[in-house]
Order: C-alpha cells, then structure tokens, then sequence
C-alpha cells in the first residue's frame, strides 16, 4: 500500500481506480482513500462492480476498491493483487491482507453492509419478530460457515433494530464529510 501511495503521489491524476459507479460505496472508498492520503487519483466510474473488476483484470484501470465476495475469488486464482483491506481488522477469509493502519492509515475503515428493512410504520412486534429470526439464522454454524467461505461477516450474536439505526446515522454522517470534503454533486 505504501508503494501505492507514493505512486500515486509521483504521477498525479495518472493513477486511476475504478468503481461501480458514481456515489457506490467502492466510489466513496476511492475518495476517502484520496482526501486521507492526499493523493489526486483518477475515478473511473463503470456500471457496475462486474464492468469495473473486468477493466481490472484486463489492465484497463489500475486499482480498485471492491467487496472482498466479488474481488475473493480473483485473488485466490492470483489474477488480483490486495493491497489493503478497508475492515480494521484482516478479513477471515483472508487473513493475509493487512488493514489499512498497517500503512499508516489507521480510522480507514469502510465495510459495505446489508441489512433488513420494513415500512416505518411496521408494527413494533412484527420488527422484534424479523429481528429474531434474523438473528437466530445468524447465530447458525452452517450460515456462518458459508458467509466466512464467501468473504461476508455477520455481526457475532446479530443486531438490534436500535443499533442498526444508531450505526445507519453514524454511516449517514461519515459518508456525507466525505461527499462534501470531495466536492461530489450528484448527477
């Protein structure tokens, strides 16, 4: 990641990264990772993650912040190359990428996530109902398994509906410092 960085630094708006599109999560990555490290680096938007990891591999871009479940199977084959992972921790289907803080860049993190949603006026006991079957299905071994072997980590013991909304709010306002900070204007 070092050698990235002062690449990037030595050839300004020369480096490119793509992503999936314009205000994706990947994109975002690329301007926080921009703004953190002071560098001018090229966004190349695609439609799509496919589109992007394909320009990748064919040599077409030069870097790319993906989802380690699309971006696994490619490193595993050794066509894709991780210099970092955005989890503050290294993932465990990849133990081998280092965290961005191995490069200096400790507080990067960014973890795409998904989660369950109803209509705002859902009644309260049919929310508590989806949330425990959620996490019981969580909590399995076997879902478990799967999720590790795919690149994907499930929240150890689930979530509540209240902490799900406190960390949506949290999202909410570090993404919207990074969008003003990058100057970002939507289409």
């Amino acid at each position: 990641m070092g050698e990235y960085i002062a690449h990037a630094k030595a050839n300004p708006g020369k480096v490119t990264c793509a992503s999936s599109g314009l205000g994706s999560s990947i994109h975002l990555s690329c301007e926080l990772f921009k703004l953190r490290t002071g560098t001018d680096i090229l966004h190349v938007p695609y439609r799509g993650a496919a589109p992007a990891v394909s320009a990748l591999l064919a040599g077409q871009v030069d870097s790319m912040f993906d989802n380690l479940p699309s971006a696994l199977p490619h490193i595993r084959t050794g066509k894709l190359r991780p210099l970092a992972t955005t989890s503050a921790l290294p993932p465990s289907a990849a133990p081998e990428i280092p965290p961005m803080s191995a490069a200096g860049l400790g507080g990067f993190e960014m973890e795409s996530w998904f989660g369950l949603m109803a209509p705002a006026a859902t009644p309260p006991w049919i929310v508590a109902r989806l949330n425990a079957s959620l996490n019981k299905a969580l909590s399995s071994p076997a879902l478990a398994h799967a999720y590790a072997e795919r690149g994907y980590e499930a929240p150890a013991g689930g979530n509540s509906p209240e902490a799900f909304g406190q960390f949506i709010g949290t999202e909410i306002d570090k993404w919207s410092a990074v969008v003003r900070a990058a100057g970002l204007k939507a289409d």
